[in-house]
């Protein structure tokens, strides 16, 4: 097309070509090349996207994030100024929800937005003006407490997976026969990156890891040791190591194969927060814990605040009270999705732990 910008090759061939030239591709890197394309070309939220996060569920849940910050901070002396830093903000109805909540006590941090996509920092821009972007954690101010906060973010980066064969410890790779994707082992031993306790696990069996979530936390972590501060980090996942993969994709609202169709489907994997904890505690932080989403949002008032929602607006109480449900049904978000809780040393401990 003279005179235009040419249509994006289609990551599918990009991969099948480059597994032909020089054979099989990390899992590892299939995905994180998978989600940068995804992401930087889509808003990929809401009803008319592929899936819904919680802060466009309901109002309440951004609220509650904005009070228990609110506290924290007022507890821990109101320092300023005072930085909230948010990762993969959306479309930013989390800070705006959260930071009106906080206003009410004060807290009227600078705003800080972690995102990559030239697509998602417009539509942020509609919600909070006032944000500052960023590529990553390295150009956040170094001075003054920070207040992070990552909702569902640490589930998109790519994992890496190391399956065991006959033949000991393999990687897995990403393979291309008859125009399809599929997982396969790749050659190299990779015995002595399995922890020993873990060696001997029977064949088939599946340890997954998130290279990059534990960088995340590691320099979360230092920041709160340096600066002072809190952070909450939201997600689905599990609380003990466990084995297998939790590779999984989503589009349309509706699950698939997570090898159909890289670049168009968000990729994601459950997040492993037992070896989060531990990385975050080796840096001196407190780890304030990790509980269930539903038990953290009822410890913080969610019932009651559902409840004086619906009182101010009866047309809308249904919708009011099944955002609640959703949010804290064990059967729905409630169980599946986490709360962890950071601080620095010097810190209060935080509501709902």
């Amino acid at each position: 097309m003279i005179g235009g910008d040419r249509p994006a090759e289609p990551l599918s061939a990009i991969f099948a070509r480059l597994i032909a030239n020089t054979g099989p591709i990390s899992l590892m890197h299939y995905m994180g090349e998978s989600n940068i394309r995804y992401y930087a070309s889509r808003d990929p939220l809401g009803e008319a996207g592929d899936f819904i996060t919680a802060p466009e569920i309901s109002q309440m849940f951004g609220e509650l994030i904005g009070l228990w910050l609110a506290d924290i901070w007022i507890r821990a002396g109101r320092e300023e100024p005072v930085h909230y830093v948010e990762l993969g903000p959306g479309r930013g109805t989390l800070t705006r929800d959260a930071l009106t909540a906080a206003k009410r006590y004060g807290l009227t941090p600078s705003v800080h937005f972690v995102e990559g996509s030239t697509v998602m920092r417009d539509i942020q821009l509609t919600s909070v003006s006032s944000a500052h972007f960023h590529h990553d954690l390295s150009s956040v101010p170094m001075y003054g407490p920070v207040l992070i906060v990552a909702n569902e973010f640490l589930d998109a980066l790519p994992v890496r997976q190391l399956v065991k064969t006959d033949g000991g410890w393999r990687e897995r790779m990403v393979a291309c026969e008859g125009g399809k994707f599929i997982p396969v082992a790749g050659r190299q031993p990779m015995d002595a990156a399995v922890p020993e306790a873990r060696r001997a696990a029977p064949d088939g069996t599946i340890i997954e890891t998130c290279p990059g979530a534990a960088a995340t936390v590691f320099e979360i972590a230092g920041r709160l040791l340096e600066q002072g501060g809190a952070a909450l980090l939201i997600d689905y996942g599990h609380d003990t190591v466990r084995d297998g993969s939790t590779l999984q994709a989503l589009r349309e609202h509706r699950m698939l194969d997570p090898f159909a169709m890289p670049g168009e489907a968000d990729l994601t994997a459950h997040v492993d927060f037992a070896t989060l904890a531990a990385i975050a505690q080796s840096r001196g932080v407190k780890w304030l814990g990790t509980v269930p989403q539903g038990r953290w949002l009822r410890e913080l008032g969610i019932e009651t605040r559902a409840d004086s929602l619906a009182a101010y607006a009866p047309e809308h109480a249904p919708a009011i009270h099944a955002a609640k449900d959703r949010l804290i049904g064990e059967e729905q978000m409630g169980l599946l999705f986490k709360v962890m809780g950071l601080a620095a040393p010097t810190w209060p401990d935080g509501a709902g732990f």
